[in-house]
């Protein structure tokens, strides 16, 4: 529950929602949201282990094809951040006003959303024909120390712009 200011406003908190099934930077988020006092909602299909830690919240959003990506989708908007390598659910989020980071430190953003659904299509087709038959590479160290910083950055970005915000006052 978010107070309200002496101005008579209630500012939103800025939520990490985590796309969690595949997310390799689980922990990196955890610690990064402590440190900034953010609640993280960590959504998976079926049951996920997290800390125990009152701004860390579980969900098991069930086991429907896209049951974890219908879940932060309809509640991510503006000033809220969301973790995911779906490219699909980082467009729907992008377009919600959400601000989306790859776990590899990649943000994504109404101008390159666009591109890399399309990148991604073609890919799809040329796995399914045989003609590429490697994935991604692997997940390294500097592209977890790349999260960090974007991690960072768009959390300091997000503070910056509610604090330079005139407040609108509830009646």
């Amino acid at each position: 529950m978010d107070a309200q200011d002496n101005t008579g406003t209630t500012p939103k908190t800025t939520r990490i929602y985590v796309d969690a099934d595949a997310c390799p930077v689980k922990d990196e988020i955890y610690r990064v949201a402590s440190r900034f006092g953010l609640p993280v909602s960590v959504v998976a299909g079926s049951f996920i282990r997290v800390p125990q830690d009152p701004l860390i919240e579980r969900i098991a959003a069930g086991s429907g094809m896209d049951a974890a990506d219908d879940w932060i989708a309809e509640r991510a908007g503006n000033g809220d951040i969301v973790i995911t390598s779906d490219i699909p659910l980082a467009s729907r989020c992008v377009k919600a006003g959400a601000d989306v980071i790859a776990p590899n430190g990649k943000p994504f953003s109404e101008a390159s959303i666009g591109m890399t659904l399309a990148m991604r299509n073609l890919m799809t087709d040329l796995r399914s024909s045989g003609e590429i038959t490697g994935g991604p590479k692997s997940y390294s160290p500097r592209d977890r120390s790349t999260f960090l910083s974007t991690l960072d950055q768009t959390i300091r970005r997000i503070q910056r712009q509610r604090a330079t915000q005139p407040a609108v006052k509830q009646e």
